[in-house]
């Protein structure tokens, strides 16, 4: 099995226990409390970390073995999930319990989340990598939104502690993969380690400040992002309370979204190379801003997850346009900060996001943070509009 594919199946295991805990941790809040506000700062927990260890872990990236540093991450994510497991078994985890060990998951997936984008790079030849990135998006599709959270739905309603327990499962066999990995010459850089950690953290944020096309990619996924997690994070009160959706349901209510997003991972690499980046972007932010406003008027959780579906089509393909720009345009010796930098800044608002939402939805009700967190998306491109048109017509 070459490096690549054991990378990919290790990463199919991550995404569908991820998958599993991502419908897990709303059923749960859900049932210690109906408080938007305090579902709200378990939702936030998660992100937080990208906000507060981004940078660093970006530069701990470019100066050790990617490869190791992945799998001890994913090592990490398994113990935690396990932890939960054991608490939500024995009835001792709480709202504050859990938005603990949520935070604690997202430390964990900082580290992962960017030692994965910039490793990738290395396990396939240049040509390769737009069809490598559109099929480690389908695989995220499948495994977070397909597999796993009605598997995590179900496994909720048989026993509580269950789909935290399958999750310790299968991240700990995605670790044992990832420990097989040995970093290859080309993946090491020459002199990374030579300076202090902050100025290596100064010289990624100073390359991508200078970068306008990425720079304003950045700005932009900051705002929507933020706009995101101020509609999702009450999603589940919205469905169970609004529209009667069960906790099974819940479940296939997520994996609607999957539908979209699993169009645009098998087909983006087509569409980029006949449309190019810039069409597809705009598509894509065109259809969210919609698709987002949209959702606070569903009558029913076949709208809901039809609109679900349209916001999960145009991440993707979003996120495969950015992605590819970043790996193809960040130096090697750079990619793990640039990749770092742009997540503190392009999720860095996601927990406000989070918070906003819950107090949005306790003062005006569940319907109200979806038309708001639209119009804010529209806005934000309409004013995004030229810099993104001058900075891509300068790269031809």
């Amino acid at each position: 099995m070459t490096r690549y594919r054991r990378f990919a199946a290790a990463t199919s295991l991550t995404t569908a226990g991820d998958g599993m805990f991502a419908a897990a941790v709303p059923l749960l809040a859900a049932t210690l409390t109906r408080d938007p506000r305090l579902v709200s700062v378990v939702a936030a927990a998660t992100y937080l970390p990208w906000l507060l260890f981004s940078l660093p872990a970006g530069a701990l990236v470019d100066r050790h073995d990617r490869a190791a540093l992945l799998w001890r991450g994913v090592a990490a994510q398994a113990a935690i999930a396990a932890l939960a497991a054991v608490l939500a078994a024995s009835g001792r985890l709480g709202v504050a319990g859990l938005t603990a060990l949520a935070f604690g998951l997202g430390a964990a997936q900082v580290v992962t989340g960017t030692a994965a984008q910039a490793l990738l790079p290395s396990l396939v030849s240049p040509e390769r990598l737009p069809s490598a990135n559109g099929y480690q998006q389908t695989i995220a599709v499948v495994g977070q939104q397909f597999l796993g959270p009605p598997l995590g739905s179900l496994l909720f309603a048989v026993a509580i502690g269950l789909p935290f327990g399958a999750d310790a499962v299968m991240l700990t066999v995605a670790a044992a993969l990832l420990a097989t990995l040995r970093q290859a010459p080309r993946d090491r850089v020459a002199g990374r380690a030579s300076t202090s950690l902050r100025s290596e953290i100064g010289a990624g944020l100073r390359w991508l400040a200078a970068h306008r096309l990425l720079r304003t990619l950045t700005l932009l996924a900051a705002v929507n992002t933020f706009c995101f997690q101020l509609g999702n994070a009450t999603l589940v009160l919205l469905a169970t309370t609004e529209l009667g959706v069960s906790t099974r349901g819940f479940g296939l209510l997520l994996a609607s979204a999957a539908v979209g997003s699993l169009i645009g991972g098998v087909a983006g690499p087509r569409l980029l190379r006949r449309f190019g980046d810039r069409a597809v972007l705009l598509t894509a932010l065109t259809v969210n801003a919609a698709a987002v406003a949209a959702i606070g008027l569903s009558p029913n959780a076949v709208v809901l997850g039809s609109l679900l579906a349209a916001t999960g089509l145009g991440v993707t393909l979003w996120n495969l346009v950015s992605i590819g720009l970043r790996q193809r345009l960040a130096p090697a010796e750079l990619l793990g900060r640039v990749m770092s930098v742009h997540r503190l800044v392009g999720w860095g608002l996601i927990p406000a996001g989070a918070l906003v939402s819950g107090v949005i939805a306790h003062a005006f009700g569940l319907r109200a943070p979806y038309p708001l967190a639209g119009a804010i998306r529209a806005a934000a491109l309409l004013v995004a509009l030229p810099a993104l048109l001058a900075a891509f017509h300068d790269r031809r």
